[in-house]
């Protein structure tokens, strides 16, 4: 993988061109060996040699919109693209009528002059954090290839291509992990913004109360340029904090439960090389995360309001959905109002009393994901892709339900399979974060 900064450079120099760089993800997306028929729902070949050579045009006469221009990317396939339909990851919306205009984080992005070279798989709908579709195909964690491996959901397609170097980067979405599930399986990093940040009009919703757009990329400074293409400012390189005197707080409740041997270990070693450093690491009980379990009980926010979007759909066309996801959408059937408001009520509780809690630390830590990627095989029985998926989701959805920005950095050795190590800052803290995912990252490193 080659950084997005990388790739700028060398097309300043004229050491690449756009054209290059087009070609060059193409051909790894059509490579008959590789995961593109999986990754990738719609290839924009034609319209992306178009771009580039514009680009490259552009730069030859100094009026590259930004030192980006050029540069491919992956789009999730729940992103409005003009003049096409958005099935976000269904059978049953690939006929849908076309979106009338680009949404705004992918009009932004096109601004900046980045190339999508197509739509990229995801699980359906996006309520799972597995990543596997039974209508495109599941594509594989680019680790342990032969066992064929889930890449994390639900922004599945984008991890893969970022790994496997399809794209350079690219946007996906996450509303209990999305980003960052994949980018853990992946070995890639994944951001989550803090959601009010970033417009979501024009993003197919799962639940609007939690849905946040973020990029999966090669490394931290990626993705703190593509945040910010995403909110409309202007890209800086984050200046890394020292992390000699931060105080780090990992929680010894609830998102260490369950973790593998392989995840303990490596998640144990990431902490030591902070503590080396300097970082202060502090273990400590987080009450709100007790409280989780009843106050989501009937399905949350996620069910309610998607069932709210969905339930015309379900009545007229849900045979054609993923079973294993029609009904987590359904669960939201049975919610009332009382037991919506109920939910919203003790959000903005649980979300006064966190903010007190994490106020003495810079950042909390914890595994993105406890386990390592599992096979696809092992979850074809409905109880095992249920208790896996929940597993996934729980440290992640954190994050969404308490309106954090929270990144995934791998921490892994190089060949070992792929784990996150995941930071979450304060609301509205993203630049502080990415200033210490910055440090964390080069330490680990």
């Amino acid at each position: 993988m080659r950084r997005i900064d990388e790739l700028a450079q060398a097309l300043e120099r004229g050491t690449t061109t756009s054209r290059t760089l087009i070609e060059e993800s193409l051909a790894k997306i059509t490579d008959p060996n590789g995961e593109g028929r999986r990754t990738f729902i719609k290839i924009h070949a034609d319209q992306a040699r178009t771009m580039a050579d514009a680009a490259d045009q552009l730069r030859a006469h100094g009026r590259a919109p930004t030192q980006y221009a050029g540069i491919p990317i992956a789009l999730k396939d729940l992103f409005d693209i003009a003049g096409e339909p958005t099935p976000a990851g269904s059978a049953i919306l690939a006929d849908a009528p076309v979106a009338q205009a680009n949404a705004p984080v992918v009009a932004r992005m096109l601004a900046a002059g980045f190339i999508p070279v197509g739509r990229v798989n995801m699980t359906e709908f996006a309520f799972s954090g597995l990543g596997i579709n039974p209508h495109y195909g599941t594509p594989t964690s680019p680790w342990d290839r032969a066992s064929k491996r889930i890449p994390g959901g639900s922004s599945s397609g984008t991890g893969v291509a970022v790994a496997d170097g399809m794209a350079a980067a690219g946007l996906g979405t996450d509303t209990g992990g999305s980003c960052r599930i994949p980018a853990a399986f992946c070995g890639v990093t994944g951001y989550k913004p803090t959601a009010r940040r970033i417009p979501i009009t024009g993003v197919l919703p799962l639940a609007p109360s939690l849905d946040s757009v973020g990029p999966l990329a090669p490394s931290v400074a990626c993705c703190a340029a593509i945040d910010a293409i995403l909110a409309g400012q202007t890209p800086t390189t984050p200046v890394p904090l020292p992390l000699n005197g931060l105080r780090f707080a990992v929680p010894d409740n609830m998102v260490l439960d369950n973790m593998d041997d392989t995840v303990a270990a490596t998640f144990d070693q990431a902490l030591s090389t902070l503590s080396a450093a300097g970082a202060r690491i502090e273990k400590t009980r987080f009450a709100d995360f007790a409280e989780l379990p009843t106050v989501n009980g009937k399905g949350g926010l996620a069910a309610s309001e998607a069932y709210a979007w969905h339930r015309h759909l379900l009545a007229t066309r849900g045979s054609g959905y993923d079973p294993r996801i029609r009904v987590r959408i359904a669960r939201g059937e049975h919610m009332s109002a009382a037991d919506y408001i109920d939910v919203l009520n003790a959000r903005t509780r649980l979300l006064a009393s966190f903010d007190r809690a994490t106020a003495p630390y810079d950042c909390v830590l914890m595994p993105t994901v406890p386990i390592v990627a599992p096979r696809i095989a092992d979850l074809d029985d409905e109880r095992a892709y249920n208790n896996i998926n929940m597993l996934v989701l729980r440290n992640t959805a954190l994050g969404n339900f308490f309106d954090r920005c929270a990144i995934s950095l791998p921490c892994h050795r190089t060949g070992d399979a792929p784990v996150g190590l995941m930071l979450m800052g304060e609301t509205m803290g993203d630049p502080r974060l990415f200033s210490i995912a910055t440090a964390v990252e080069a330490a680990l490193r």
